[in-house]
């Protein structure tokens, strides 16, 4: 009896032992900010699409969206202001063709500028919304200068040709002249590279004049957000404006092309919050301007509306561009690639807009999670 008795105390013993109670350390699952968006075909009134207009900024006056063209988009469609009603995603007008002031036809850069110029952002001055800025990216198409403007505009710490602040004011006809323009100089120290297809792809402005220029690549590349002042006198001189690199936490990458290809600034409250768009990652991201967080990315499906012959379909490749808040909604435009846009063709119905390059117009709701 007492052997028997020993036995279950040391059986006892032994499950005790073999049965101690581990720490489990649970972990809150990571939210998923992923957002999935819905394009309309932007239409004419008569209701065909925009016949490539290579979209490529995207701003908002009175309710109103306007996009301007770039380089590569048809003729037709280069040199104006593009105005939408995003509530139809229906074209409402489109501007005359850009005036040019004196001061610009006699500037080193009329040539360019009056032919073809890779416009490729949009941003309004918080300050006077008759005013509108553009910048210009790529010049290997039409750029050249006289010798006595390449000796004074060579050092540009990026490109041959100068990236160029364009500014535009709206006439009294509603048309826009192109009145001042300024070119950029990169510091040799930030090693932005000679990169003519991956310059400047998104500017967005602050009240006090700061305005934001987004790089898609450096030599490293990496995608940086660069800085100018626009004050009163910014356009008294035809000198380099020279950028600043404002401290701000941007995502780095160890490899692969991660451009930024859109920016706007957003306001919270007493804080403010640059949103870019990454169009290789079909991102959107939240960068905040003080530099006191690390930027936050929203990944983001676009889709585009069914119609009878289809339902909603996943784009292969959106190439997200121009982007803006409107109230509580943010704005997207896509600049189609030529390159891989058919291959988003899934609806039959759909595959002629996309060979004719036609954009989409995407919104998303603003979440509030976004700028904690």
């Amino acid at each position: 009896m007492l052997k028997h008795a020993l036995l279950i105390c040391v059986t006892a013993l032994i499950i005790t032992a073999c049965s101690e109670t581990e720490e489990v350390i649970i972990t809150s699952e990571k939210e998923d900010l992923t957002v999935i968006t819905v394009g309309n075909w932007i239409t004419q009134q008569n209701g065909k699409v925009m016949f490539d207009p290579q979209t490529s900024g995207l701003v908002a006056i009175n309710d109103k969206l306007l996009t301007i063209a770039d380089a590569s988009a048809d003729k037709s469609q280069q040199l104006k202001l593009h105005s939408i009603d995003p509530a139809t995603s229906t074209l409402l007008s489109s501007s005359s063709t850009f005036s040019f002031s004196t001061k610009v036809r006699r500037s080193c850069f009329y040539n360019y500028l009056s032919a073809e110029p890779d416009l490729e952002a949009l941003a309004v001055d918080p300050r006077d919304a008759n005013v509108i800025y553009t910048v210009t990216e790529d010049a290997t198409r039409t750029g050249a200068l006289s010798p006595r403007c390449e000796s004074k505009y060579s050092t540009t710490g990026s490109t041959d040709y100068p990236t160029l602040l364009v500014r535009l004011a709206r006439k009294a006809n509603g048309d826009f002249a192109m009145t001042h323009v300024r070119p950029l100089q990169f510091p040799a120290s930030f090693n932005v590279g000679n990169f003519p297809n991956d310059g400047i792809e998104g500017i967005a402005m602050d009240a006090d004049g700061t305005m934001y220029l987004g790089l898609e690549k450096d030599i490293a590349g990496q995608p940086r957000i660069f800085s100018v002042n626009v004050d009163d006198n910014f356009f008294s001189t035809t000198d380099f404006a020279v950028v600043k690199e404002p401290a701000l936490l941007l995502p780095e990458f160890p490899s692969g092309n991660h451009p930024i290809n859109g920016l706007t600034l957003h306001k919270v409250n007493d804080r403010a919050f640059l949103i870019a768009a990454a169009r290789n990652d079909d991102e959107l991201w939240i960068i905040d301007v003080a530099g006191e967080q690390t930027t936050l990315r929203v990944p983001v499906t676009f889709m585009v509306k069914g119609t009878e012959a289809c339902e909603d379909y996943v784009m292969d490749n959106a190439s997200m561009e121009g982007l803006v808040t409107l109230e509580n909604t943010l704005w997207i435009i896509n600049d189609p690639w030529e390159k891989n846009y058919l291959k988003n063709a899934f609806c039959k119905a759909d595959e002629e807009k996309y060979k004719d390059l036609a954009p989409l117009l995407f919104s998303v709701p603003l979440n509030d999670a976004w700028f904690q």
